[in-house]
């Protein structure tokens, strides 16, 4: 097997990306509220990217009614997903910097948690917390960009699931309109299509991508 070294690493994504990419990236700090279906892929995603650091936060523990959508795996049943979705993340990318908070994010944590962050990936289930989530992290952080998900369930056409930039530093992505409890189900498929959107919408800010035609 070949010996894989940070140098080694870093080499093969300049031949893909090129170095200014790769500089912005790795020296870039990600934050994600929630890692279920959409956090999970986002971290994933951008660990591929080369993100050097991300802050992840998560209360809950893996569980098996997870596994059709979220990025764990059986063994890591019962395990924090901050400790889980860490472990998976270090296997793509040994010398990603991580935080992990496993509480709960509340109006008086937030602002503490992702302070360093000037960008935040809001990947809650609840519409309450999304809403409390927005509220703290626009109001309480103004040097942050918050990227949030909001309508990707049910069956219906991966191609309704766009970005929009709803405020200045606010990008909304999925449909806007289908909910688990309307339409009954989430799955894989487009909620990984939602997390994908959000997930390249922070590589464009992070790179400084014209943001207009959203």
């Amino acid at each position: 097997m070949e010996t894989v070294t940070q140098k080694t690493l870093y080499l093969a994504r300049v031949q893909r990306h090129g170095e200014e990419a790769v500089k912005k990236l790795q020296n870039a700090c990600v934050g994600i509220a929630g890692l279920g279906g959409l956090g999970s892929h986002i971290a994933i995603s951008l660990a591929r990217m080369g993100v050097g650091k991300l802050v992840l936060a998560d209360f809950d523990r893996v569980d098996i009614t997870n596994l059709h959508r979220q990025h764990y795996f059986v063994d890591q049943i019962g395990c924090l997903k901050t400790e889980a979705l860490a472990d998976t993340l270090r296997k793509i990318d040994p010398w990603i910097q991580l935080e992990l908070y496993p509480v709960r994010l509340t109006p008086e944590n937030i602002p503490t948690i992702f302070g360093s962050c000037p960008i935040l990936c809001e990947a809650f289930d609840k519409a309450e917390e999304k809403a409390m989530l927005l509220e703290t992290a626009l109001a309480e952080l103004p040097h942050i960009t918050v990227v949030s998900g909001s309508g990707m369930a049910g069956a219906g056409s991966a191609n309704e699931i766009q970005t929009r930039k709803a405020m200045k530093r606010l990008y909304v992505c999925g449909d806007g309109e289908t909910d688990v409890a309307e339409y009954g189900s989430l799955f894989a498929s487009r909620v990984a299509v939602c997390a994908g959107h959000q997930a390249h919408m922070v590589l464009r800010l992070l790179l400084g991508e014209d943001d207009s035609a959203l």
